[in-house]
């Protein structure tokens, strides 16, 4: 019981309440300190974010141009095939059309008996 001496009376109240003040001080600042680490990590969080959607921004934004960029030269494409396929068969029927034109003449003016 020699030990537990000094504590008794106001002397040892006193300490025990400095001991606790003490504790709240090393809580608070903890808190403190990690109230500021989770701003950081939000602060660094938010910069990637922003980061990686710019990135992903610029991915899709070259991903239309490519898409629309190749749908005019198809559009295109196909045009000319079309014009070139229309010639072939206007080509074509001048061609034919006066042996058809003597084939339905024929067949029109022969009588069969």
């Amino acid at each position: 019981m020699a030990t537990m001496e000094p504590f008794r009376g106001q002397g040892g109240i006193q300490m025990l309440l400095t001991a606790e003040q003490e504790a709240q001080h090393i809580v608070c600042s903890a808190r403190s300190l990690k109230m500021a680490r989770l701003k950081q990590a939000k602060g660094e969080a938010e910069k990637d974010v922003a980061l990686y959607r710019s990135h992903m921004e610029t991915e899709y934004q070259k991903k239309i141009s490519e898409t629309s960029g190749s749908s005019g030269n198809t559009v295109k494409k196909l045009e000319e095939e079309t014009e070139m396929k229309i010639k072939n068969l206007e080509e074509s029927t001048s061609k034919v059309s006066k042996e058809i034109v003597d084939m339905l003449m024929k067949h029109i003016t022969t009588v069969r008996t």
